[in-house]
């Protein structure tokens, strides 16, 4: 067959035509197959391509250096038994490794030739090429000997042409799949994590208390919760475990089990930090760690009592809007072996209000690198006192995007305001 400008656009039409409507690897690749065998004949043939050039799932690992994409004829091997596969032996090996197209008239007689099929005498090989190097092969084996020719390589190379672009085509696609995949299990652990926040405030009388966490990512390791105890008490925790994304998510996942496991035993907030910090190292990595406060509130008088581990210092806030950072508490947790956490304890009086924060909320960085600080911050309540404390959250959600430009974090951006109501007259 004589390969002119008009035969090249007739085998461009029907392998158009062919693979128009479809972006399966291995339905191209056999659809090329076949259209080879038009124009040269063969008993065995394949495309194969190098395993690293193709799109695999993180959880998939591949055991040959070859990957034979589609092929026909050849006598099947359990995986690994193939030494043309798995180590790159034989012609179509060379071929990859040296990007030159190879004619073999009688495979007995080169010392190259791997047997892949018996009944094969005769080879060609041509290399399929991306960007500027072969990584692929083109193969062709007959039972004839000598029956392939100059003349053939020309033609077996426009079809590795357009082998070469059918699999760019169809790994891309892969990859868009993959990717699919990927947002879709962030969108279920973006679900699974939404279900360990509070989905609601608490109802405390003579309270108004609410809280919000907005992550960075699909998914985070800010943490906040409402832990109803005996006599009417309610614990409360905000939380930061180091890192971002997933990692992040399941060692918070850990940190609020433990937590929960060891506040319903009605231990007190300094027992509880430190059993925290003997048990976390079982769960995390070296060089991970948490910050956080957590209080218990006592709503009859107003005391909270509280353990700060690394945490940023909790906001009081009184009436008079006078305020006071309180910075009393001890290191992170899940670093340190010989280190005793202590309780404090603060009394809301009526009017006053308490805000607990992750460092997302105050170092949020305008265009400029200017961070939003504890000063920003302390305006923003203090301007805002007669407000509900879930529009307080909300005048500072609206205030730091305004600040930063963004309506997205940098840092997962975690804060809770606890008010105790004012008096009223009878």
């Amino acid at each position: 067959m004589e390969l002119t400008a008009e035969t090249k656009y007739q085998l461009l039409l029907q392998i158009s035509h062919k693979i128009r409507d479809t972006l399966d690897l291995d339905e191209i690749l056999n659809h090329l197959l076949d259209m080879v065998q038009s124009v040269i004949d063969y008993d065995a043939a394949g495309i194969f391509v190098l395993n690293e050039e193709l799109v695999h799932p993180p959880y998939e690992q591949p055991r040959d250096l070859i990957a034979s994409v589609v092929w026909r004829g050849f006598d099947q091997r359990p995986p690994g038994a193939d030494p043309m596969l798995s180590l790159g032996k034989g012609i179509i090996g060379h071929v990859i490794r040296t990007g030159e197209s190879v004619v073999i008239t009688d495979v007995r007689l080169d010392s190259r030739y791997v047997e892949g099929r018996k009944g094969t005498l005769s080879e060609i090989t041509v290399p399929i090429v991306r960007g500027d190097r072969a990584t692929g092969a083109l193969n062709l084996e007959s039972d004839k000997a000598a029956a392939y020719n100059d003349r053939d390589v020309e033609i077996l190379r426009f079809f590795a042409d357009a082998a070469a672009i059918s699999i760019e085509k169809a790994m891309l696609h892969r990859q868009i799949l993959e990717k699919e995949r990927v947002e879709e299990q962030l969108s279920v652990a973006q679900d699974v994590q939404s279900r360990l926040l509070p989905d609601k405030s608490p109802n405390v009388p003579g309270y108004d208390i609410d809280g919000t966490c907005i992550s960075t990512y699909e998914v985070g390791g800010d943490y906040f919760d409402y832990i109803r105890l005996p006599n009417d008490r309610i614990g409360i925790i905000v939380a930061d475990v180091s890192g971002k994304g997933i990692p992040a998510a399941l060692m918070m996942a850990a940190f609020r089990a433990l937590l929960r496991t060891q506040a319903r035993s009605d231990a007190g907030p300094a027992h509880i930090a430190n059993t925290l910090n003997r048990l976390l190292p079982d769960f995390t990595g070296m060089e991970d760690f948490v910050t956080s406060t957590y209080g218990v509130l006592n709503p009859l008088d107003g005391r909270f009592t509280y353990v700060n581990c690394g945490h940023n210092p909790p906001m009081l806030i009184r009436a008079d809007s006078s305020t006071e950072s309180l910075k009393v508490g001890g290191p992170l947790l899940s670093i340190l072996e010989d280190v005793s956490y202590d309780a404090f304890e603060v009394t809301l009086a009526p009017g006053d209000m308490l805000l607990l924060y992750t460092d997302g909320v105050v170092d949020v960085a305008a265009k400029e690198g200017e961070e939003f600080g504890v000063e920003r911050l302390k305006e923003v309540v203090c301007r805002s006192l007669e407000l509900p404390v879930k529009e307080i959250i909300g005048e500072i959600v609206r205030i730091t995007q305004d600040f930063c430009g963004s309506k997205s974090y940098h840092d997962d951006f975690t804060l809770v305001l606890i008010r105790r109501k004012q008096l009223t007259a009878a």
